[in-house]
């Protein structure tokens, strides 16, 4: 699908995307701020399910509330919570740091619970027809962007402005940059209303039965990711390997390159194989996690995790228009919060154990997401197998 034929709101949400995402780079740099000003990766890994604790009943009620008023306000919200947790990252210093740290790492987690409302808006925006072919662009614009930034923040932060002090004016800078992409949203985002997405009243979800696949293939792939989490690869290269924060950095703009490759042999593959494009994403998926098991050395890290990046990409579009296949429209936000919320139940306590593991041995993690992953695969390979009949 040509760029000027997507619809004017869905390129203005895509550009938004674009804008974001070398920002992302703090998911890495608040683990190794706390790695680097004494915390241990199971200090990290208990901090964040500390943090989690607190959060898992509001997902649903948020995609209540926001079945009632613009989708395009939560998404606001989300820069909002997440613009004043980098500021409170900032200020972590002295005896005030951990309470500073946790409470930065609520508000963020609180922007987390308006995450649901990313896939409702994209479900009203994007045509019907045309998900996966707009889902390519959804991926490849942000990951130029996300390469680029990543690439030149990483070589900063790992090797010129590379002290927690340093960090602290990083979060800073972001945290700011967060309050120009509020402004930019409230200028050039679409309204979603209930006018134009909600029936009056009478859904009810349907039984457990009707989506127990779902359920189990969601809960599954939840759990394979959340085992092997950022800081789990942040501590296997910059700690076990003894690298810095900008060979992470490559190994995300390896990912990054083959996510937009990915993108293009994405469009080539029929809509009736999609079954089939999602069982060998997952399988790739599978390959990167049982090379990390195996301690490789950096080169061999770089092209297993640019190796599964692809395969992540490949599956997104067909799992995602899979997906939307589940979804009620009238119901949109409120069903992907609770999904959400079902998410956030099972990686609960995923930090914790991850942060445990790689404690005991830095692939550990690896070694469990790689179970799961095989699972994951196998079902798929099943569902796809029933498509062929």
């Amino acid at each position: 699908m040509q760029w000027r034929k997507i619809p004017r709101g869905a390129k203005a949400y895509i550009l938004y995307h674009t804008l974001i995402s070398p920002q992302l780079i703090v998911w890495y740099l608040l683990p190794l701020f706390m790695l680097r000003t004494g915390y241990s990766v199971l200090d990290v890994g208990a901090f964040f399910t500390a943090v989690n604790l607190a959060f898992i009943p509001l997902t649903y009620l948020v995609g209540r509330f926001f079945n009632q008023y613009p989708l395009k306000y939560g998404l606001v919200l989300i820069d909002v919570f997440e613009g004043s947790a980098y500021i409170l990252y900032s200020l972590a210093q002295g005896a005030l740091a951990p309470f500073t740290l946790f409470l930065g790492r609520l508000l963020e987690n609180l922007s987390g619970l308006f995450y649901p409302l990313y896939q409702a808006f994209e479900q009203i925006i994007y045509p019907e027809d045309r998900y996966e072919e707009i889902y390519a662009w959804h991926l490849r614009l942000p990951e130029i962007s996300q390469f680029v930034g990543f690439l030149v923040l990483g070589y900063l932060f790992g090797y010129v402005w590379n002290t927690p002090h340093s960090y602290r004016y990083a979060f800073l800078a972001f945290g700011l940059y967060s309050a120009v992409m509020v402004i930019y949203m409230l200028a050039f985002l679409p309204p979603v209303d209930r006018t134009e997405r909600i029936t009056p009243e009478g859904w009810t979800f349907p039984s457990l039965k009707s989506y127990s696949l779902l359920l189990l293939i969601e809960g599954l792939y939840t759990a394979a990711g959340a085992m092997a989490p950022n800081f789990v690869l942040l501590y296997y290269i910059v700690v076990h390997l003894k690298k810095t924060l900008f060979e992470v950095m490559l190994i995300e703009a390896g990912m990054s390159v083959t996510t937009v490759l990915a993108t293009y042999v994405s469009e080539q593959v029929p809509k009736t194989r999609g079954m089939f494009a999602i069982s060998a994403g997952l399988l790739l998926n599978t390959l990167n996690v049982g090379t990390m098991s195996m301690s490789p050395s950096f080169p061999f890290a770089l092209i297993s995790y640019a190796i599964g990046r692809f395969g992540s990409t490949l599956a997104f579009p067909f799992y995602r228009a899979w997906l939307f296949g589940f979804i009620p429209r009238e119901r949109v936000s409120e069903f992907h919060a609770a999904l959400s919320s079902y998410n956030r139940l099972i990686g609960l306590v995923a930090p914790l154990l991850a942060g445990g593991l790689a404690f005991l041995h830095p692939a550990l993690p690896y070694r469990v997401s790689l179970v799961l992953f095989l699972v994951t695969s196998g079902i798929f390979a099943w569902l796809a197998h029933r498509t062929v009949k």
